[in-house]
């Protein structure tokens, strides 16, 4: 079990400075950062919407993606090639509204795997539009 008390090992500044800067068009931001806990937040353009004004599944999986992401490196350091090992969503329900936000927790830091779950939600945090889960994996160390 992860201890979420200790502090993040990235602030939120210099994620989104991270982001900002290697990720130049990146259409999310990093609006949380706890050890282990981490809250994506995205204002969807035009183009990430289906008919009826629902934000696309591929949108809605990036933003959940990229909250794991930042989890990962709040209990890891700023490791910028930890990449994406596997990730399942479950959409619940059409996500509607003009932002979307995604909390990601980690559950395990074992060797070099970060797993953990994401809950993503529009207008309620009770009530998401979609949970995934996802395992990220480290760089070898030299």
């Amino acid at each position: 079990m992860m201890d979420h008390t200790q502090p993040p090992k990235v602030t939120v500044d210099e994620m989104n400075a991270f982001i900002g800067g290697h990720f130049g068009g990146a259409s999310n931001a990093c609006e949380h950062m706890a050890f282990g806990e981490a809250v994506a937040v995205m204002h969807p353009s035009p183009e990430m919407l289906r008919p009826g004004k629902i934000i696309s599944g591929p949108t809605v999986f990036s933003i959940c993606d990229a909250a794991l992401f930042y989890a990962a490196l709040s209990c890891t350091s700023m490791e910028p090639m930890t990449l994406t090992s596997e990730m399942s969503i479950r959409f619940l329900r059409p996500a509607r509204g003009e932002v979307i936000r995604a909390r990601a927790t980690i559950h395990t830091l074992a060797g070099r795997n970060v797993v953990g779950t994401v809950e993503a939600w529009t207008d309620d945090p009770a009530k998401p539009v979609a949970v995934a889960q996802g395992t990220y994996v480290r760089p070898k160390q030299a």
